[in-house]
C-alpha cells in the first residue's frame, strides 16, 4: 500500500491555524504588541516549514530532490501567506480593532525616542503610515512570509535524506 502524501495546502491550513490561534491568544492576553513576541511567530513558522520539508521526504520515502523538497515547502509558505492575509484583514478590522491605533502609537513613541525628527515631521509621518497602514500591512506579511518561506525551504530542503530517482530506477 501505497503512503498518501499530505497536501502543501492541507500543512500550510494546518500552520496557518497554528499561528492565527497564537496570535489570538496573545490578542487578548496583552503580549502581542511585546517586543520579545514578534519573533515567536516567526521561529514557530520557520521551524514548522523546516518540519514540513522532511515530513514531505519522509512520505515519499525520501526518494525526492532538492527542488522537488523546497517547492513543497515553498508552496506551503505561499498558502500561509495568503490565509495569513486573510487573517490579518479580519484581525485589524473585526477581532482586534485596535492594533492600527496601537502601532501608529509605538511607530510615534520610537521617532520621538530617536529625537532626528520635529513634531511636524512625526505628525506627517505618522498621518501617511495611517493612511497606508493596511496596504503597509499586507505588502509586509506576503514579503516577509515567502521570504522566511524561501529560507526554511531552503534549509529543509538541504537536510533531508533524498534519494533521487534515477532513469535506471524508473
Amino acid at each position: 500500500m501505497e503512503k498518501k502524501v499530505t497536501s502543501h495546502i492541507t500543512k500550510g491550513l494546518i500552520i496557518s491555524l497554528i499561528l492565527f490561534v497564537l496570535d489570538i491568544i496573545a490578542g487578548f492576553a496583552g503580549l502581542k504588541y511585546a517586543n520579545w513576541y514578534k519573533w515567536v511567530p516567526a521561529i514557530i513558522m520557520f521551524a514548522l516549514l523546516i518540519w514540513v520539508c522532511a515530513s514531505y521526504a519522509s512520505q515519499m520515502n525520501n526518494n525526492v530532490t532538492f527542488g522537488s523538497v523546497f517547492g513543497h515547502g515553498f508552496k506551503t509558505s505561499a498558502v500561509i501567506a495568503c490565509l495569513t492575509v486573510i487573517f490579518t484583514l479580519l484581525s485589524i478590522f473585526v477581532i482586534f480593532p485596535e492594533t492600527k491605533d496601537i502601532a501608529l502609537d509605538q511607530a510615534r513613541k520610537q521617532m520621538e525616542a530617536k529625537g532626528q525628527l520635529s513634531e511636524d515631521q512625526i505628525d506627517k509621518s505618522i498621518d501617511i503610515t495611517k493612511r497606508l497602514f493596511v496596504p503597509l500591512a499586507i505588502i509586509g506579511i506576503i514579503v516577509f512570509t515567502l521570504l522566511e518561506g524561501v529560507v526554511a525551504s531552503l534549509i529543509g530542503a538541504a537536510i533531508v535524506k533524498k534519494n533521487p530517482p534515477t532513469f535506471e530506477n524508473q
